[in-house]
């Protein structure tokens, strides 16, 4: 048992693609900033290596836009940092590009479309209120 948590909540009406999209970007977020939660790499029986996966389970999730709003307000808070993703991230090619438009927004309008946090359990229940198991 963990006393830690993972969620990534993403907003519901995301094309498949978008939704595969955000969750890795979201997940990397969250890696990079807690690198103790990787774990060794695996090997098969063969002798192959592949990469070393999180030592932890992750939960997603799904909510509307008014609690997607909601989860954000309560995470910033809280204090509890977060890996965030918004629309208009869509419309960008690469890192310079997502992280400019990101620039023009702030929580009061940023249209979040996913949001990925690691902090307590209780915690992120608190803050992830409202939204259920993504379907």
């Amino acid at each position: 048992m963990f006393d830690t948590k993972i969620a990534i909540v993403l907003r519901n009406n995301l094309a498949s693609w978008q939704k595969l999209n955000v969750t890795a970007f979201l997940m990397s977020g969250i890696a990079g900033q807690n690198p103790e939660m990787i774990g060794e790499p695996y090997r098969d029986r063969d002798g192959n290596l592949y990469n070393p996966l999180s030592i932890q389970p992750i939960i997603v999730l799904a909510a509307e836009d008014e609690v997607m709003t909601a989860i954000h307000r309560r995470a910033l808070e809280r204090g509890v940092a977060s890996s965030l993703f918004i629309e208009e991230m869509f419309s960008t090619g690469h890192d310079a590009a997502n992280r400019a438009v990101f620039a023009e927004y702030g929580p009061q309008d940023a249209k979040v479309v996913g949001i990925a946090i690691r902090a307590d359990r209780k915690l992120v229940d608190k803050i992830t209120k409202g939204a259920a198991m993504h379907q």
